[in-house]
C-alpha cells in the first residue's frame, strides 16, 4: 500500500474518530485537536501499520494513547504550574491575612471556654467529642443517659456563649484577660 493510498483510508475515518474523540473530550475544539493529533501520528508512523489489519482499531488505539499522554502531561504540569487565577490580588490579601498565629489564638480561645466547663459538663461533653455514645459515658460516669444528654446540651450552650465572639463563621479578635 502506497502512502497516499494509506492517507485516504486514515482520512476516509475522520467522522468515526470525531465521533469516539468526543466520548473523551466532551468538548467540539478538544475533539477536533485529538483527531487532528491521531492523524497526524498515524499518518506520520504509517509504515508501523500492517496491512490487512483492522484500521479502525489501530487508529483508535493511537488516540486512546494520545488522549491519555495528553491528560497526563496536563497533570504534570498543572502541578508544577501555579495558575494566574490562583494568584489573584484579593486571594493574595486574603492567604496573607489568614496565619497559623491567628488558628492558634483560636484554639486557645476554645481550651480556655474548655477549661471554664464545670467538671460536671467537662467531662461527658469531651467523651462526647471524642467519640463516645451515650450510653458509654453514663455507664462511665455511671449516671442515666438522660443526664449525659442534658450536660452535653448545657455544656454546648455554655460554650456558644463563651465563644460568641466567634458566632456566625465570621472571627473578631479576643483579646486575652489579665
Amino acid at each position: 500500500m502506497t502512502k497516499i493510498e494509506f492517507n485516504t483510508l486514515v482520512l476516509r475515518q475522520a467522522s468515526s474518530l470525531r465521533s469516539y474523540a468526543l466520548h473523551f473530550t466532551h468538548d467540539a475544539d478538544d475533539a477536533n485537536d485529538l483527531v487532528q493529533d491521531t492523524m497526524l501520528k498515524a499518518i506520520t508512523y504509517y509504515n508501523k501499520f500492517k496491512e490487512g489489519t483492522n484500521l479502525k482499531g489501530w487508529l483508535y488505539t493511537i488516540m486512546k494513547n494520545t488522549f491519555i499522554n495528553n491528560y497526563r502531561r496536563f497533570v504534570k504540569m498543572s502541578t508544577f504550574v501555579t495558575k494566574s487565577d490562583e494568584i489573584s490580588s484579593p486571594n493574595l490579601v486574603f492567604s496573607s491575612t489568614k496565619n497559623q498565629g491567628e488558628a492558634k489564638f483560636v484554639m486557645d480561645d476554645i481550651k480556655r471556654a474548655l477549661d471554664r466547663l464545670p467538671a460536671d459538663y467537662y467531662v461527658p461533653f469531651t467523651m462526647y467529642f471524642e467519640g463516645h455514645k451515650y450510653h458509654e459515658i453514663a455507664d462511665h460516669l455511671t449516671i442515666p443517659i438522660g443526664t449525659v444528654k442534658t450536660r452535653i446540651h448545657v455544656a454546648r450552650k455554655l460554650l456558644k456563649k463563651n465563644l460568641k465572639a466567634y458566632d456566625n463563621g465570621v472571627a473578631k479578635p479576643i483579646y486575652a484577660e489579665n
